[in-house]
């Protein structure tokens, strides 16, 4: 097996991939909570 020195590892992707992550849902939720306030105000 290779020698593997405990963090030393790589993870600009996984960090990235994250933060892609992150930022999609909290649009998903904004729009979601955006969609329920306008179906309130116009009574729909």
């Amino acid at each position: 097996m290779a020698d593997h020195k405990h963090g030393s590892m790589d993870t600009k992707v996984q960090e990235k991939t994250f933060d892609g992550f992150i930022g999609m849902m909290t649009k998903g939720a904004i729009a979601c909570i955006a969609v329920l306030v306008f179906m309130a105000l116009f009574n729909s």
